[in-house]
């Protein structure tokens, strides 16, 4: 929980990794080219005193991450939405590691699986067995993964249709897509946000959550996420430019706040990509640059506690909100800044 001038915000960090981008996991230079990507993005877009040593961010350790999301990072639950990255790493970049804390910290720990379609009958058991294991309430799909010749796959094909199907089948409700920014090696187009609109369409029972807010492509998620009410968008990626680009994360705000509404918008930091800690913290601070609340408005109090962490439990209702932490249905706070009629 994180408390400011009288307020208490219930913290749900809905994007969060354990990985192992070691030398010794890497099984080619891809391996090396993905991690000193990921290094680089937490490097440009930290303050200052929150960037890690290298060696450090290719493995740090389970109490780094105990500390720095539970201790010192006031959230009171965390979501696993790991990475697989089998062509990569020879032990995985962060499934295994996600799965054995999240066996041991249940009440703290939510795990999603991760699947790739193009694994077929063998996949499906494996996210069945998840499921029946980890009680799975959500998966994390990153259709840019490469597997053999192929490097990506789309939402809407076949092979993706069987393994939601099954995902309806099981129960499992919150499908989390990563459509951000590209990681080298890894192919720009196969994170582009088309195929969400395809999917949200046909499996109107199941979330949707856009990982990135698709981001460099906020504007055609936006035109997506404002039609598809089961479409929703994490923060993750977006908000660190909080720290390095202000006004540039009041738009994507915004214009988040505009078209999808209050409700539809979950944050998540990313853990090892950056610290909860200064990620909640600015934003409880932050206000709209006054000459652009014409156009945006004022973000409220209320908006704030639903992104840092209600949205997240509503779709999570395992997770569950102390009563003092709840706001009051009765509560008079200020509408959607702009939302559209839906």
């Amino acid at each position: 929980m994180y408390s400011k001038d009288g307020e208490d915000y219930f913290v749900v960090d809905s994007h969060v990794h354990m990985w192992d981008g070691s030398d010794e996991n890497q099984r080619n230079i891809h391996g090396a080219e993905f991690i000193e990507c990921f290094y680089a993005y937490h490097r440009n877009l930290s303050p200052e005193e929150y960037v890690w040593d290298f060696r450090k961010y290719q493995k740090y350790t389970e109490q780094n991450f105990m500390t720095d999301i539970f201790e010192n990072g006031y959230v009171d639950h965390a979501i696993f939405n790991p990475a697989a990255l089998p062509a990569f790493y020879k032990n995985g970049f962060s499934r295994d590691l996600a799965q054995d804390m999240a066996r041991r910290s249940p009440e703290r720990l939510t795990y999603n699986h991760n699947f790739d379609p193009r694994f077929g009958e063998a996949g499906l058991r494996r996210l069945e067995d998840a499921a029946h294991e980890f009680g799975l309430k959500g998966v994390k799909i990153y259709t840019a993964e490469w597997h053999g010749e192929s490097r990506g796959f789309k939402m809407s094909d076949r092979e993706t249709y069987r393994y939601l199907e099954k995902c309806q089948e099981l129960g499992i409700k919150n499908i989390h897509v990563h459509k951000g920014p590209t990681i080298k090696p890894l192919d720009r187009d196969s994170f582009d946000v088309a195929d969400i609109d395809y999917c949200a369409t046909d499996f109107p029972d199941l979330n949707f959550i856009v990982e990135h807010v698709g981001l460099p492509r906020l504007e055609d998620f936006c035109w997506i996420a404002t039609q598809e009410t089961n479409v929703y968008g994490g923060l993750a990626v977006a908000m660190p430019f909080i720290h390095t680009r202000p006004r540039y994360w009041a738009q994507i705000i915004g214009e988040l706040l505009y078209w999808i509404g209050e409700d539809k918008i979950l944050f998540g930091s990313d853990y090892a990509l950056w610290q909860p800690k200064w990620l909640v913290e600015k934003f409880v601070d932050f206000q709209i640059p006054e000459d652009m609340q014409g156009e945006y408005g004022e973000i409220t109090v209320a908006q704030k506690k639903k992104i840092l962490g209600l949205n997240a439990a509503a779709l999570y209702p395992h997770i569950e909100v102390p009563e003092h932490l709840r706001l009051n249905p009765a509560a008079t706070e200020a509408e959607p800044v702009g939302a559209l009629e839906k």
